[in-house]
């Protein structure tokens, strides 16, 4: 006797929102198709279609897409969602920390190698981090298991920053000098914002959402920018740009947006406080990965 087979496929992204096919076919059963969005704040509805039997017509229905993604019951699919998630969290640290390592250029190209894998694996990592949101259930306890993701990552950071673990790749795609020390300041607080905005604020509130956004599409894209075009440096803050601090309000805001166009003005305003705290000179003394974080929320609370 045959086995059920499942079938899944990406067929197409844009604005931040990936599209996915499933097929699945049961022995002596019509195949069932379905399709659904996965976005940053995406909904979990599945439409489906199930041709119907000699040549019938087809019914339609909306389902959870964890029915045919998942388990159904609820506490294993939200394991195998974190594991999901885990396993792609990692795959894709791995593969920028093997970018990083295998810089064989001069000194000075191998140094810019580093600062725009540190700053693509500070934009991406979040940011794919969210795009799993919709795995999980809605609750609490989806919450809390996704945010184990970035949590183990927090003790990862704190085992490599204190000598006790060593991985060559990932500290060279996460520090600024190789300094395995480096990653208890910056690696450490981005990982903790992230679980922090997880596990109390979770994907139904936009607050959240905003912090996830600015931290990575903001701050990241703020530093290569900068570095890139940045000759005009703020008066306040010769260490900042117009142009880093522009492209940080301005890729911090589109990253937050996604569908919620009825937000418009309290995602303008989380991103626009955000660069402004993030191109102050304390941003000298205190980490963004601290600073733009608890901005995002702070705002966020007052204005979503």
């Amino acid at each position: 006797m045959s086995a059920a087979t499942l079938n899944v496929s990406v067929f197409g992204a844009s604005a931040g929102l990936a599209y996915f096919a499933a097929d699945f076919r049961l022995p002596g059963c019509p195949p069932l198709k379905a399709t659904f969005p996965a976005g940053v704040i995406a909904t979990t509805d599945l439409r489906v279609r199930s041709p119907a039997p000699n040549g019938g017509r087809a019914r339609r229905g909306l389902t959870s897409s964890s029915a045919f993604m998942l388990p159904q019951n609820p506490v294993a699919s939200d394991i195998c969602a974190a594991a999901i998630t885990g396993g792609s969290a990692l795959s894709l640290l791995r593969f920028w920390g093997e970018i990083a390592k295998r810089g064989f250029f001069d000194q000075h190209l191998i140094m810019s190698l580093m600062t725009v894998c540190r700053k693509l694996v500070h934009i991406s990592v979040g940011l794919v981090f969210m795009l799993f949101w919709p795995l999980f259930s809605s609750g609490s306890q989806g919450a809390v298991l996704a945010a184990l993701v970035p949590g183990i990552n927090i003790i990862r950071m704190l085992l490599l920053g204190l000598g006790i673990m060593k991985d060559e790749a990932i500290v060279k795609s996460m520090s600024r000098h190789g300094d395995y020390r480096e990653l208890l300041k910056g690696p450490l607080y981005y990982a903790s914002a992230i679980t922090i905005a997880c596990a109390i604020y979770w994907r139904t509130s936009p607050i959240g959402i905003a912090a996830v956004c600015n931290l990575c599409a903001g701050d990241g894209l703020a530093d290569l920018v900068g570095r890139r075009f940045g000759s005009q440096k703020l008066p306040y803050n010769r260490s900042k740009s117009f142009s880093g601090s522009i492209a940080m309000a301005v890729a911090g805001f589109l990253a937050s947006i996604g569908e919620s166009w009825g937000m418009v003005f309290g995602f303008l305003v989380v991103s626009l406080g955000s660069a402004l705290v993030e191109s102050l000179p304390i941003s000298n003394e205190l980490d963004d990965n601290l600073t733009v974080p608890i901005t995002s929320l702070l705002l966020g609370t007052l204005f979503l």
